[in-house]
């Protein structure tokens, strides 16, 4: 058959250690048998991000503005165990955290069902949407290590040349200080997205922060969300029949818990990293999540929602089969795919991706799927396969 045409390429964007290997596997089987693809490859592997000294994540984050689409391998975000095992230079940033933040926008991040797999929260009918700010926050904090006594200040100079100087905490030894920032401007695209999302699914929008303690950081979150859905969007909420609702972290976790699921739950840079992960796990798999960063401008970037899978790689370079699961890699590059094609008016692109998602769910729901998948599925005869086997297992449904 003759290979599907494109016209603009993808942003490629190359990541580390199983989810790599996994990336070129998925290429070789899934996509290039049946597409002429076209990418703009940008390595993002840790040992090329220390050789450009995270010079190539600034690169990659410009080509999705100038480009529009990408899509993301899992990466390593080093910590001190990675930075003297690969031998590096510094503790280089999250390559996340840095093309969101050059992006702005906001994450949607949504389970893949299958019927064979129930969530682990029984009364979960329906499938949770985060939407994860990605601006800021802890991605892009500033920290000290604090030596021994002193006082650590917040000061802000303003460029009319005024000055504003609060204490954060007077030291008596050693310790730790940590500088988080925010912009209005991000966080109003935030709230727009949320609220736009939430009228296209048709679901109530949730909300959740800690105003409560943080009385003027989360609090500035929550005024903005009230005042842009009072002006802007209350009127289209409840002609749609669906709603908003401001609640406290804690709160929201409690009510998720007890909920039937079937809404977009809003967050903050970090909650929304660490509940994306819970609500995965919870329906089945972190490797059973799609994740897409959608900026102001239009720009998309679909990655997979989990890490690079550590252990099943150093069995993988000891020429052990590892069992890992692709589905959400698998799921950037159909998410992209999809985009791409219909950016660039290409309807078979947009088809083509539809089938592959779909044969790659059937070949769960067919009984063939990974280990992680296999000690929880239901209802079917389980056929467990490694990695490269499943991979050729959804090829076949193909």
């Amino acid at each position: 058959m003759a290979k599907i045409p494109m016209k603009t390429p993808l942003v490629e964007i190359d990541g580390d250690e199983m989810t790599r290997v996994l990336w070129q596997w998925i290429k070789e089987e899934l996509i290039c048998p049946f597409v002429e693809l076209k990418t703009e490859y940008y390595d993002l592997g840790l040992m090329n991000r220390e050789a450009t000294k995270d010079q190539i994540t600034v690169d990659a984050a410009q080509a999705i503005k100038r480009l529009g689409v990408g899509v993301k391998c899992a990466t390593i975000t080093p910590n001190a165990q990675r930075v003297e095992e690969y031998g590096l230079s510094q503790m280089w940033k999250s390559p996340n955290g840095t093309i969101r933040s050059i992006l702005d926008g906001t994450t949607f991040r949504a389970p893949i069902v299958v019927d064979c797999i129930r969530p682990f929260v029984p009364n979960w009918k329906k499938p949770i949407t985060i939407a994860r700010h990605s601006y800021g926050d802890v991605y892009k904090d500033t920290e000290l290590r604090v030596a021994g006594p002193g006082t650590a200040k917040l000061v802000f100079e303003g460029a009319d040349g005024s000055r504003t100087e609060s204490e954060i905490f007077r030291f008596e030894g050693p310790g730790i200080v940590q500088g988080l920032y925010n912009i209005d401007r991000s966080i109003e695209s935030f709230v727009r997205s949320c609220m736009e999302y939430a009228l296209s699914a048709g679901e109530d929008l949730w909300f959740s922060a800690k105003d409560t303690i943080s009385k003027t950081y989360d609090h500035r979150f929550k005024d903005i969300f009230a005042g842009i859905y009072e002006s802007e969007y209350k009127a289209r909420f409840e002609e749609k029949g669906i709603g908003y609702f401001y609640t406290l972290i804690d709160d929201a976790v409690a009510r998720v818990i007890r909920s039937e699921g079937g809404f977009v739950w809003a967050l903050k840079n970090y909650d929304g990293d660490v509940m994306s992960d819970m609500v995965a796990t919870a329906f089945g798999s972190l490797a059973m999540m799609t994740s897409v960063l959608v900026s102001p401008d239009g720009c998309t970037e679909y990655e997979a929602a989990h890490g690079t899978v550590t252990r099943h790689y150093y069995k993988h370079r000891a020429g052990e089969a590892t069992s890992t699961n692709c589905m959400a890699t698998l799921f950037a590059w159909t998410g992209a795919l999809k985009k791409r094609g219909e950016l660039d008016g290409i309807a078979e692109l947009s088809a083509f991706a539809g089938r592959l998602e779909q044969a790659a769910i059937q070949t769960i729901e067919s009984g063939v799927m990974t280990k992680d998948l296999a000690a929880i599925a239901v209802g079917v005869e389980v056929k467990p396969v490694d990695s490269r086997g499943f991979i050729r297992a959804i090829r076949e449904h193909m």
